[in-house]
């Protein structure tokens, strides 16, 4: 017997939700969180992070795949006041890239007392136009409740002050997981109706020989701990696949150059005999492989390029 509908001939069918696709872009402090929050939500390591400020150099694009929506995340430097003309370029790619997106996230650590860096960026983004902007209170699994609510009750009043009308106020730890999804749950919403802007499995459209450049700068930075400030810049001069082996056998050949600004620090980076080259070289291939899904053979060396971060020449030698 064919089974029963309960609804007569004349009621509607219910519409599908549309399908939404778009831009967002997670801005704050350097450190505020901003990469780790979009390696969570893409589930998989996009963006470089670091317990250093001021790691994120290109704006790397990771991408969320749902069934109602495609989520395509824009991760930015952070906004500062500039020093170097690196600096600036740095607030020129971030500015440029609100001006871009559907929806602005604007994180916030829960274990910091909100600062002047982050009244630089409120200003900023409340002459950001029409664009929905959210608050992201990051880090919440460094505090308690207490100190959660006085945060979220202070950057409600931020924007208060500055005339900045948050479309959404979430707190989330992107370490602990929490409440991860349901930041993309109040992101989507805010996004424009349309198809699926990337193929299904693609994670990043950041070319890979950037990603493996970023990787090895991640190593070579945690490598020398506070001994270099932000000098090191990392371009992968080649990746080939070796010559001659089986095809159930592949190996990688990538060779990669480390720009330090001055001698003094060739031997910082280097280590005594080479170790901590040697360290950083086998911390990122694990890093490397896990990408591409290769075995990859790293040929390191260390370079002077003087002065680079304040040297317009250099800086666009280096890709900036």
């Amino acid at each position: 017997m064919a089974a029963m509908s309960d609804r007569s001939p004349s009621q509607p069918r219910p519409q599908a939700a549309p399908h939404r696709s778009g831009f967002a872009c997670f801005v704050g402090r350097p450190n505020a969180g901003k990469s780790t929050l979009t390696n969570a939500l893409v589930g998989t390591k996009v963006a470089i992070t670091s317990s250093r400020p001021q790691t994120t150099r290109h704006t790397v694009r990771g991408i969320v795949h749902r069934p109602d929506a495609q989520l395509v995340l824009v991760d930015t430097p952070g906004l500062h006041k500039p020093r170097t003309l690196l600096g600036e370029r740095l607030n020129d790619v971030v500015r440029t890239t609100w001006a871009e997106v559907d929806v602005i996230g604007f994180c916030l650590p829960a274990d910091q007392k909100l600062g002047p860096g982050d009244r630089f960026i409120a200003g900023e983004l409340a002459k950001a136009g029409k664009t929905p902007k959210v608050a992201v209170v990051t880090k919440t699994d460094l505090v308690d409740s207490k100190q959660l609510a006085e945060q979220l009750i202070a950057v409600d009043r931020l924007g208060q002050e500055l005339g900045l009308d948050w479309a959404e106020i979430v707190p989330v730890s992107a370490v602990a997981g929490q409440q991860v999804s349901l930041l993309a749950d109040l992101l989507v919403p805010l996004l424009p109706e349309g198809p699926p802007l990337y193929p299904e499995g693609d994670l990043t459209d950041e070319p890979e020989q950037v990603m493996v450049a970023e990787l090895i700068r991640e190593a070579a930075l945690e490598g020398v701990r506070d001994e270099l400030p932000h000098s090191i810049a990392v371009v992968v001069e080649e990746m080939i696949p070796r010559e001659g082996r089986p095809e159930s056998k592949p190996l990688l050949d990538i060779h990669a150059n480390l720009y330090i600004e001055r001698p003094s620090q060739k031997g910082i980076v280097i280590g005594p005999k080479g170790a901590r080259l040697k360290d950083v070289g086998m911390k990122s291939r694990k890093h490397i492989e896990a990408l591409l899904g290769t075995p990859v053979f790293l040929d390191l060396h260390v370079k002077v390029a003087k002065d680079w971060q304040r040297d317009p020449r250099q800086l666009r030698k280096l890709g900036f």
